[in-house]
């Protein structure tokens, strides 16, 4: 799959490595945010995962 993404970026006339920067640039990301999510505790998700739930008196009690 990579080899058919380099040869597509590389039929575009005249951008030669910004295709593959933007790509490097984007699976990183990605992989980043991946080990940090396996990294985090289950406290603190177990706290973001309420927190929707917490909030909701305020908002019905100000309607």
């Amino acid at each position: 799959m990579f080899k058919f993404i380099k040869q597509y970026a590389e039929t575009i006339n005249g951008v030669d490595i910004y295709p593959m920067i933007s790509l490097f640039i984007f699976f990183t990301f990605f992989i980043v945010l991946l080990v940090l999510v396996k990294k985090m505790k289950k406290e603190r998700i177990e706290i973001l995962s309420n927190l929707p739930l917490e909030n909701e008196e305020l908002t019905n009690s100000t309607l």
